[in-house]
């Protein structure tokens, strides 16, 4: 502090920033996968120095961040200072603008870590809170923003959700075992974290072969976080996902969408449909399936964030698409044998290290992850 004004000196004044908004990125992390098609935003509200409010994005979208912490801090917000991981909105939605309320609340300065790509926002919410005279100082965090917020950045800039990718493979390579049979290639432990990962994504999707052949149920089976599930994709451009399957027969638990192709008979709809699963049709695809299209159609549903599980052909295709940004590879071990199904062939193995570059690799248990992100 400086001794004659009480306000904190620059070193000081860094640090604190560094520290709060470290705690702003954690606290939206507890919202990802839960509040599609919102992004997964955190807010602290500080004043000498002591958090008198924070918020993360509630379930569904609303209410927002900032709307949280104004309201936990009350009075005290009026010459605070607001941390906040994303720009606060800007226009009316299904709720009023987050940066009427903070000017509103008397907030004196805003530090915010990215700029919305929201073309409904991109800095009209920074702009009307200088408009107010809020100090405002963007940046800090943005790295981190940027990969929590990827699925909302993705959707804006490119119509469809960002795309993870997650494999196991064994140690000659293998996903599966001759002629599709499932088998077990990891452990306990890459069980859990693909679980966790499972509720930090707004929805999973395979292909109509994994489902055939391994009958998923592709929920969080974490305990207390079944309520976390995402939202179930199966790319199936004919319709062929049978109503006694695992997947069908919980629809009305946790939802499951049916990407499908023009083609696709409508007989299969409309049985499918009368047992909960709901039916998307690509109308770029006929035979296969458009996976541009179908990506561009579930970020019309609010989509933001799509982890993919469905097995090699459904990955190779995405990886020779370019539209994995993404991928968590675990690797096994575990020997599958020579006539085992191969995790990635090698045009898809050459594509996944041309566009994307390993940024962890860390052991999970007796296995190994390696993650790699879009360069």
């Amino acid at each position: 502090m400086s001794a004659q004004s009480g306000v904190p000196a620059t070193a000081d004044l860094k640090t604190q920033d560094q520290r709060f908004m470290a705690l702003a990125l954690n606290l939206g992390r507890r919202g990802l996968g839960r509040t599609w098609p919102n992004p997964a935003v955190g807010a602290v509200i500080v004043k000498d120095g002591l958090v008198v409010g924070r918020g993360w994005t509630q379930p569904g979208g609303r209410p927002h961040a900032e709307i949280e912490a104004l309201r936990r801090a009350g009075p005290a917000a009026r010459g605070a200072t607001l941390y906040v991981t994303l720009e606060p909105c800007s226009h009316h939605g299904k709720s009023p603008p987050c940066a009427d309320a903070v000017v509103a609340a008397g907030i004196s300065r805003v530090v915010s870590a990215l700029e919305d790509p929201n073309p409904e926002v991109a800095g009209s919410g920074h702009a009307r809170l200088r408009a107010a005279g809020i100090a405002v100082e963007v940046g800090l965090g943005a790295e981190a923003a940027r990969h929590d917020h990827a699925g909302h950045i993705r959707r804006m800039r490119d119509g469809r959700p960002h795309v993870m990718l997650k494999l196991a493979i064994s140690a000659d390579g293998k996903a599966g075992a001759a002629g599709r049979r499932p088998v077990a290639i990891t452990g306990e432990a890459v069980r859990d974290r693909v679980h966790l990962l499972r509720a930090k994504n707004d929805a999973i999707m395979i292909g109509i072969g994994t489902a055939l052949a391994d009958d998923p149920m592709l929920t969080c089976r974490l305990p207390g976080m079944e309520k976390d599930s995402p939202v179930r994709v199966v790319a199936d451009s004919m319709l062929r996902l049978p109503v006694h399957s695992r997947l069908v027969q919980s629809a009305h638990e946790t939802p499951v969408w049916a990407v499908a192709g023009m083609k696709a008979p409508q007989d299969s709809e409309t049985v499918l449909r009368a047992r909960g699963v709901e039916v998307l049709r690509s109308p770029a695809s006929s035979g296969l399936l458009d996976l541009k299209d179908a990506l561009a159609l579930l970020a019309t549903k609010g989509i933001t964030r799509l982890m993919v599980e469905g097995g090699p052909t459904l990955a190779a295709a995405l990886i020779a698409a370019d539209l994995v940004d993404e991928a968590y590879l675990f690797h096994s071990e575990a020997v599958v044998g020579a006539d085992g199904l191969d995790a990635l062939d090698g045009p898809a193995a050459a594509g996944l290290a041309k566009r994307l570059r390993r940024v962890i690799s860390e052991p999970v248990g007796p296995d190994r992850l390696d993650r790699y992100e879009r360069v």
